[in-house]
């Protein structure tokens, strides 16, 4: 078979000549509808980019110590009603040039020069940083100590102003429950579940970079849960994780008020959100709860 030429295919499928263009190629001509000025209704109070996978450099006080994580960001700022839109461009210009320059990291400081670099770029009052990204961790098992990588799902918000500022951190993490019900009524053996603990925190002025809020927060879920996930277990360790998790059965209300005391502790932590999902072995649905405290609150 003899096929036509690659010009040739395209107009097969519908492509055509290039047209006369009249509008203008230069920037300083090209008419700028997002900058237009006028009496657009309302503010906006939240606009920008969203979806945006970059590589950043991950610190953990856990192994590996040094990681690379593919985060999902979105950067946004305010738009006050007499401004028709934002510059999605220059938003994407400065997350481009910290990574070239080795400055986009998972870690506050790095989302403050950030935040810092583009209320000036931006020409706003305020702006909102999200970044979403898999945190990875040695576990080893409690017997033949062989060792695998688990990971967690974290995040960071910082919201900041020439102000003010506030830092959230967020991290969704797997753990084994066991029910305490069914221990309690049957002859034999309890059903268990995966759980899944989500912990969203707002730190104070007390909060350092140099801690590792990723490892506070990880231990908090996973300590105050029935047993531990493992990546490899061989037949010793097995028996020790299922008797940890029938020697310590947990409810998922057990599960939040437990993980919300630990994190009621830290000093550097003044409100959080506590959620735990069990995906339940024996209904089809699943098992919930949620607690929200504010340490500041009278």
């Amino acid at each position: 078979m003899k096929l036509p030429n690659k010009s040739a295919r395209h107009a097969l499928f519908g492509s055509v000549p290039s047209g006369p263009k009249k509008k203008p190629v230069a920037k300083e001509k090209m008419q700028d509808l997002q900058n237009q000025h006028g009496a657009y209704l309302f503010p906006i109070q939240s606009v920008g980019v969203s979806n945006v996978k970059y590589p950043v450099h991950v610190r953990s006080s856990l192994e590996p110590a040094d990681q690379q994580a593919l985060a999902v960001f979105q950067l946004t700022s305010s738009l006050p009603s007499s401004v028709k839109g934002t510059n999605m461009s220059r938003f994407m210009e400065e997350l481009e040039e910290a990574r070239v320059k080795g400055e986009l990291a998972a870690d506050f400081d790095s989302l403050t020069a950030l935040g810092q670099r583009l209320i000036e770029r931006l020409d706003q009052q305020d702006v909102q940083i999200r970044m979403e990204f898999p945190w990875m961790f040695h576990r080893t098992g409690p017997a033949a100590e062989l060792g695998g990588i688990n990971h967690a799902e974290a995040a960071m918000d910082i919201s900041f102003s020439e102000m003010s500022m506030t830092r959230k951190a967020s991290m969704t993490c797997a753990v084994t429950t066991l029910c305490p019900c069914s221990k309690e009524i049957s002859e034999y053996s309890a059903h268990n579940q995966r759980g899944y603990i989500t912990m969203d925190v707002e730190f104070n002025e007390r909060f350092s970079s140099t801690l590792d809020w990723k490892a506070e927060l990880l231990e908090a879920a996973e300590t105050n849960a029935s047993a531990f996930i493992h990546p490899v277990l061989k037949r010793t360790d097995e028996k020790m994780v299922t008797e940890k998790a029938y020697e310590n059965p947990r409810f998922v209300e057990d599960i939040v008020r437990l993980v919300a005391a630990d994190l009621y502790e830290l000093d550097y932590i003044d409100s959080f959100c506590v959620k735990c999902r069990n995906e339940e072995s024996i209904h089809l649905h699943d098992a919930y709860a949620e607690v929200t405290i504010d340490k500041t609150a009278n």
